[in-house]
């Protein structure tokens, strides 16, 4: 880079940290980061290409699992052993180039003209392993060697949109960084960003939880422990600390283990005293008021077979892939419910529990859990089906909250099951509605 274009460059990210209060104040070390073969705009498939020969180059689908046991004796046994990092030393950017490929266009477009969210849920989720992979420096790595670790999504939490409608045409820019790891964990927060009227527009912020596992898949592996050192680094990190803490709490109050607190336990009496018929005597007759509807109604499902083009660079099938099955399937069942086309507002809390191999039978089933007004929060829940003994894992859950322009139909559980599902979506809503002050 030319000492002029490297001048031009400072004042470029001296602008973008003036504009957003998120972007790192040591970006002025890693300029070096946005340089690629085509200038300052490294694309999505420039991070596909270097995920593919960090991995070791590895190209095609093998349906034996890939041996990767010989890597072992690199990975460290403990963290001492790995020099620590800071969150600008795996901050990057990537461009989807919209504006000068039709064929992103075609891909990435929806019927209505704007921007496929699932498409782009898969970009982030990708996006999110490279940044992650760019924070692991390990010594006894050499160079041209291929990675020992496998990175997988534990979880994503909150993501919140913005108002803009994105566009079909102008580029989008992912940013992020590493903002928080424990001993085989590491969080990365990643932000989407379209060109709009010669500006970057803020779309969406996620924050990723990845694992770090041997080259096997099968242990757990340390990674480089993260020092944050501006103030913005350490509030983040420390952001971090109480994402986990919180985390640790929702499991621990979660309705699978614990009961319902008193006052949900009146919520949903309440609910079934709405339902009974006052003219019988007996528990058994159950009415609905006018325009509401039955949980079990309110639920789609489908069956995704999974092919090999959906698989990540451990020949399992990809996160973004589910995450965007899962949404579609999710907005569609809003819109059945509804009858408005719903606005995506939040997902909250994805869970990536087990993976799914290549070639299983994936069932994702959609149910509306929570209605309030104008809102309706829908969970969505991944299963790997085997259609033999009918059979089915639960591998993923996916929580989202939509708004439609008029109130939608009032929610009634029937089962008991039902009513602890209604009370989930209901402490979802209430999350997400208190960090976004509505």
């Amino acid at each position: 880079m030319s000492s002029a274009g490297g001048t031009l460059m400072l004042r470029f990210l001296r602008r973008l940290q003036e504009r957003h209060s998120f972007a790192p104040r040591l970006l002025t070390n890693n300029v070096r980061c946005l340089h690629t073969e085509q200038g300052d705009k490294q694309t999505m498939q420039d991070v596909k290409d270097k995920l593919v020969e960090h991995m070791g180059g590895v190209q095609g689908y093998k349906p034996l699992q890939m041996q990767r046991s010989h890597l072992l004796e690199l990975l460290p046994s403990s963290q001492a052993e790995l020099p620590p990092r800071a969150p600008s030393d795996s901050f990057d950017f990537a461009v989807i180039p919209l504006s000068s490929s039709p064929a992103l266009q075609e891909k990435y477009i929806t019927f209505l003209g704007h921007v496929r969210t699932g498409r782009l849920m898969e970009d982030m989720d990708l996006f999110a392993v490279w940044v992650a992979h760019k924070h692991i420096k390990n010594p006894r790595q050499k160079e041209g060697m291929p990675t020992p670790y496998v990175l997988v999504t534990v979880l994503v939490d909150q993501i919140n949109f913005e108002d803009i409608v994105p566009k079909p045409d102008c580029d989008i820019r992912l940013s992020g960084h590493v903002s928080w790891v424990g001993r085989s964990s590491i969080e990365i927060t990643v932000w989407l960003e379209q060109e709009l009227n010669g500006s970057w527009q803020r779309l969406t912020r996620a924050v990723f939880l990845m694992a770090a596992r041997d080259p096997t898949g099968h242990g757990p592996a340390i990674v480089n422990a993260l020092v944050p050192e501006t103030p913005e680094e350490k509030e983040r990190f420390n952001k971090g600390e109480l994402n986990k803490k919180r985390r640790t709490a929702v499991q621990k109050a979660s309705l699978l283990k614990t009961g319902p607190t008193t006052e949900e336990q009146g919520i949903i009496h309440e609910l079934f005293l709405q339902t009974v018929d006052p003219k019988d005597t007996t528990f058994h007759k159950r009415i609905l008021p006018p325009h509401t509807m039955w949980m079990e109604d309110a639920n789609l499902s489908n069956i995704v077979f999974c092919h090999p083009e959906d698989r990540n660079l451990h020949n399992k099938v990809f996160g973004g892939f589910l995450m965007r099955q899962a949404l579609e399937l999710s907005w569609a069942s809003g819109y059945l419910y509804s009858k408005f086309r719903p606005k995506l507002c939040h997902i909250s809390d994805i869970g990536f529990h087990k993976p799914v191999d290549v070639g299983s039978l994936l069932r994702l089933k959609a149910c509306v859990n929570y209605t309030e007004s104008n809102y309706m929060q829908i969970v969505c829940h991944a299963e790997v089906f085997d259609p033999r003994t009918g059979q089915h894992n639960t591998t993923n859950q996916f929580h989202y909250t939509y708004e439609t322009p008029d109130q939608v139909p009032k929610l009634y559980p029937k089962t008991y099951d039902e009513a602890m599902m209604y009370l989930d979506g209901r402490r979802h809503f209430q999350h997400v509605m208190g960090l976004s002050g509505k």
